[in-house]
């Protein structure tokens, strides 16, 4: 098996609770999610990772009804969580995929992919311009396993990829870059409540009013400039948020293969 797509998702956010379970055109959010990756031609098997938190009982009932495999696994030290999920799969390439980006374009990841050099031990979003919420992260599994014996910090074991990205003498990152220019600006995840009514929007001028369940990140690039109003919903919010918290938080932890 090469390429394990694992999609994190939990219904603990301190933010917005339970968002990977909110509606969205009669689906939740999370089924969304899976929708899309589903649609990449070039991923192996999907995995939905969440943690033994029994707030997370209908997420392993979502995937129960859907036939999709779930991890589970540590509700802080999510690094472990993915590998302990892939040492069980043996993939060559983890992607890693969070379940509040429902806007998330599986061509992207198919490009990703095929311009991925052999030789890279990450690939990734690196300069950020893409819009918050197409986020892909591919890691080759020596990697993560490498990572995962040797990261110590608390915001490197909840932030599944930041020992790699923040050791470029230990990996091989590549950058992947828009193609059409930088829209890093915009903001298509749900971490907020205005970041669901922005993302609701989307998905109701797309499945109710147009009938085109298929759209990618240029349709709503297209739509959102015709619609800029919409945009304002969410602008306070900065990218990267939960990520800086956690560094601000950041402490030694013990880890014991």
């Amino acid at each position: 098996m090469k390429y394990v797509a694992m999609i994190q998702a939990r219904c603990g956010s301190s933010r917005l609770p339970n968002k990977v379970m909110m509606p969205l055109c009669g689906k939740t959010v999370l089924e969304r999610v899976i929708e899309r990756v589903q649609k990449s031609t070039l991923v192996d098997e999907i995995v939905v990772i969440t943690s033994i938190d029994k707030k997370n009982l209908p997420i392993l009932g979502l995937c129960t009804q859907l036939g999709i495999c779930v991890g589970v696994g540590s509700e802080q030290d999510v690094l472990d969580r993915y590998y302990q999920t892939a040492k069980l799969l043996q993939p060559e390439y983890v992607i890693r995929i969070t379940a509040d980006c429902p806007c998330f374009d599986s061509g992207l990841l198919d490009m990703a992919i095929r311009q991925m050099d052999s030789n890279v031990d990450y690939c990734g979003m690196l300069s950020e311009t893409f819009a918050d919420g197409l986020d892909l992260e591919i890691i080759k599994f020596s990697a993560l396993q490498k990572a995962w014996r040797e990261a110590r910090h608390s915001f490197e074991r909840e932030h599944v990829t930041q020992y790699i990205v923040r050791h470029p003498e230990l990996f091989s990152l590549q950058d992947f870059k828009s193609p059409i220019g930088d829209f890093g600006e915009y903001r298509w995840t749900v971490d907020e409540y205005e970041d669901y009514e922005l993302v609701k929007s989307i998905y109701e001028h797309f499945l109710q009013d147009c009938k085109q369940p298929d759209f990618d990140y240029k349709d709503i690039l297209g739509f959102l400039e015709q619609n800029k109003q919409l945009m304002t919903l969410n602008c306070k919010y900065s990218r990267n948020e939960g990520l800086e918290k956690s560094i601000r938080e950041d402490a030694i932890v013990q880890h014991i293969e």
